[in-house]
């Protein structure tokens, strides 16, 4: 079941007494490492999971396993960014100074970060921030915004004629998403490459059907289903055999 965000937000307030017990945070942020790319895989994939998820869920859903069948030369780290990272708005340092520094400095070439529905939105979030740190984002059914603003993109005319508020809140974080997300409608050359999947069911079809249209066709990846993981593991696996990445070494 999908809330919206300013529901789920609210609800958060409501219990912001208890919030560091539901949710903690800690510095590092844990990670569960997969070394699947070989001893000198030049590729980091990092795994954010979705709400109510955890790191675990990418082994039991068999990413991991396909990451390893690929032969590739792909390592993943997956990572324990529950919703108390994004409540207490310290999700972004913690991966550029637990996982995403950290990895630049052990060699890694390409840095690669995967979400699925609210870890979408977190790699989105942290992209927007640190477009020129990593070099792709897989993005599958991402939350990307209330009802009402993806009302206002669609009565637009979709993205690349949307014109986003003049007076643009600084809280507004969807709109400043989307008004970042509108540069891959005129210069993509400059930002993060996006692959993006979804069920052709999901309640967020239509949002991510607004992001597609200003992609290549061949990054887009939609496949029957809802908001769960059979037409997520499908969309992984077309990413996963498009020729984005390196193969493993013998």
């Amino acid at each position: 079941m999908h809330w919206p965000a300013r529901t789920v937000l609210l609800a958060m307030a409501v219990l912001s007494s208890g919030c560091s017990l539901f949710y903690p945070t800690t510095i590092p942020i844990p990670t569960v490492e997969h070394h699947t790319g070989g001893p000198h895989a030049r590729v980091l994939m990092v795994m954010l999971p979705g709400r109510g998820g955890s790191p675990e869920d990418y082994v039991k859903e068999g990413f991991i396993d396909m990451l390893a069948a690929a032969g590739l030369s792909v390592d993943a780290v997956a990572v324990d960014a529950h919703f108390g990272y994004y409540y207490s708005r310290t999700l972004l340092p913690r991966l550029a100074e637990d996982v995403i520094g950290p990895a630049r400095a052990e060699g890694y070439e390409k840095i690669w970060i995967l979400g699925v529905s609210m870890g979408g939105l977190g790699a989105l979030l942290y992209a927007q921030k640190h477009s020129d740190s990593i070099d792709g984002l897989i993005l599958l059914a991402p939350f990307l915004g209330d009802d009402d603003v993806i009302d206002e993109l669609v009565a637009s005319g979709g993205l690349a004629s949307w014109t986003p508020p003049a007076d643009l809140d600084e809280g507004d974080y969807q709109r400043g998403l989307w008004k970042w997300l509108k540069r891959y409608a005129d210069d993509r050359q400059a930002l993060p490459s996006i692959q993006l999947g979804w069920g052709t069911e999901d309640g967020f079809a239509r949002s991510c059907e607004l992001l597609a249209a200003v992609l290549p066709a061949e990054r887009i990846h939609r496949f029957p289903g809802g908001h769960e993981w059979v037409p997520w593991r499908k969309a992984f696996a077309a990413v996963l055999s498009a020729g984005i990445f390196p193969r493993a070494k013998p």
